[in-house]
């Protein structure tokens, strides 16, 4: 009889965990907005999730219908659907939040006393940073290894720039390296040399890896790091769901591991890197999905061209300020389209890197001729970044279902820059978000972090007004591209899931919807167009799981 009473015991008590386990929860007393897929945006007073899922958005009639509820109040809060970076490097941003950071550095000097402090506190080995920004100092001009030997000649340094389209090294790593005026620029990349030859020690794009196949391995532990931290960080922002752009068969292995162990801190749609040697084992891993839709790796991230910022964007005339020099195309169109075709054979989207016009319109070529030939128009195949576009072109995505995966803060991050780098003419398809709304496009939008801040609120100020977070210029840059409110939070939230496949899953807050949301410290749609950038997020929810609270 005890045997059976203690089973009776454990059955009543399992049942009252699942009952409890169950029971809805309504967030009220909220200013609740969400974009939904046919009913444009929706406002709402209180939300019912249960299991992790919405059961219903309403008003306050809703708190009737489920008397039983645990309730939370929402203190007046504005409640939105958590938002979707649909470009960064995940790991990259853990290891910028771990290592130097140089980003908004205002000179060489600023650069090497961060330098000189930071070898300070790590004593042994490579000294590793990103963020510099020549384009920030007062001659705009690219360094070079000696400005780096002043602070540190007797260890390698390697200072990637902000855009990770170049890298800044000193005599010592060009020294481990063996490079000398003999070393040839591979194709799709350029060593920087002074009149004699000489190496400066800047490297671009594919240049890079002669001196970063150099640098000691990442290992597992400091993935996980990165990992962690990263993960901590995006959470702390709003950021439920994030796309990871180009991943290596380490990081496909862990990600795995921790979606098997449910232990992933958000979202993650991951794209295989295409320039991984081990890219053919993935793909024929197959398409990979969980059942709680935490990892979803189901594309490849293909690089066609450099940045803007370094020269290396692909264009089809001169630059402005370098004349006979056109960019750099990092693969050529047959071996894009060779890329092309063992994504789709395996089911897998292509995303492509593009940022300038002669990039854009290689790779819509591409696109076009294996659709053609093999299909796969049906993958939502991407362009990302998709910057400076030839307004002959713009229309080719939508024929194609192309979708432009676009970072809003480029254009004022960028638009300096990119005014001297381009004349009017190549600006006129340049960060066109409304040009390719307005054709029925889908935007999915991002940050493209570490290169840009994550944050998305600054991405959400820059795509309604087109300006510097100090408000310049007045009105907006290139205005006539600007969106709405509504569009720009749709294109970081319901379009974006769409880009992964989940807009049945995610990106708003629908009925069967997974439960991801946040609360915010003021009301997205109705404070100053200046306050934008300055929203705060104060909780963020992913499956009706708290997973960030404001400290």
């Amino acid at each position: 009889m005890k045997t059976k009473h203690l089973v009776s015991f454990v059955i009543f008590t399992l049942m009252s965990v699942v009952q409890v386990q169950a029971k809805t929860t309504l967030i009220h007393n909220i200013k609740g907005y969400t974009p939904t897929n046919n009913q444009g945006l929706k406002t709402f007073r209180v939300l019912a999730f249960r299991e992790g899922k919405v059961v219903k958005i309403g008003n306050d009639e809703t708190l009737k219908q489920f008397p039983e509820a645990i309730r939370i109040d929402g203190k007046g809060k504005t409640l939105l659907p958590g938002l979707i970076d649909a470009h960064g490097h995940v790991i990259g941003l853990g290891n910028n939040l771990l290592r130097l950071d140089l980003r908004g550095s205002r000179s060489i000097e600023e650069v090497g006393n961060k330098l000189k402090a930071y070898a300070q506190k790590n004593p042994v080995g490579w000294l590793v940073g990103r963020g510099w920004d020549q384009t920030l100092w007062p001659d705009s001009k690219f360094p070079n290894a000696k400005h780096l030997d002043k602070f540190i000649s007797d260890r390698p340094v390697v200072l990637t720039r902000v855009d990770g389209h170049a890298i800044w090294v000193n005599t010592k790593a060009m020294q481990l390296a063996k490079i000398n005026t003999q070393t040839t620029s591979p194709s799709g990349g350029e060593i920087l040399r002074l009149y004699n030859g000489v190496p400066t020690g800047v490297f671009i794009d594919k240049a890079e890896s002669l001196i970063n196949k150099h640098i000691p391995a990442t290992n597992r532990a400091q993935k996980e790091r990165a990992l962690k931290r990263a993960g901590e960080h995006l959470l702390s922002l709003g950021i439920t769901s994030t796309h990871d752009a180009g991943i290596d068969h380490d990081t496909w292995q862990l990600y795995q591991k921790y979606a098997e162990r449910q232990i992933l801190p958000l979202r993650i749609y991951a794209m295989l890197g295409a320039d991984d040697d081990k890219l053919t084992t993935m793909l024929e891993h197959g398409i990979i999905k969980d059942t709680q839709d935490f990892l979803s790796i189901r594309s490849v991230k293909i690089y066609a061209d450099g940045a803007l910022g370094s020269r290396g964007a692909a264009l089809l005339e001169d630059y402005h300020d370098r004349k006979g020099h056109q960019g750099l195309m990092l693969e050529t169109q047959p071996h894009l389209e060779s890329l092309l075709v063992l994504s789709f054979k395996h089911g897998f989207s292509a995303h492509t890197h593009a940022i300038g016009d002669k990039a854009n319109r290689i790779v819509l070529d591409a696109y076009e001729n294996i659709f053609k030939t093999v299909g796969g128009k049906l993958l939502r195949n991407r362009i990302e970044h998709a910057q400076i576009i030839h307004p002959e072109d713009i229309p080719r995505f939508k024929s194609l279902a192309i979708i432009p995966s676009m970072q809003p803060v480029h254009a004022t991050s960028d638009m300096t820059m990119a005014q001297q780098r381009l004349n009017d003419t190549q600006l006129q398809g340049a960060y066109a978000w409304q040009a390719f709304l307005k054709q029925g496009s889908k935007l999915a939008f991002g940050s493209d972090y570490p290169v840009e801040l994550a944050n998305p609120f600054h991405g959400l100020y820059a795509a309604t007004t087109r300006m510097s977070r100090d408000e310049k210029p007045e009105g907006g840059w290139r205005s006539v591209e600007k969106l709405d409110r509504t569009q720009a939070l749709r294109a970081f939230t319901l379009d974006a899931a769409y880009s992964e496949f989940r807009e049945h899953k995610t990106g708003s807050l629908e009925q069967g919807k997974w439960a991801d949301f946040i609360l915010i410290d003021r009301d997205y749609f109705t404070v100053p167009h200046t306050e934008l950038d300055d929203i705060k997020v104060e909780q963020t929810w992913i499956a009706g799981d708290l997973k960030y609270q404001k400290p």
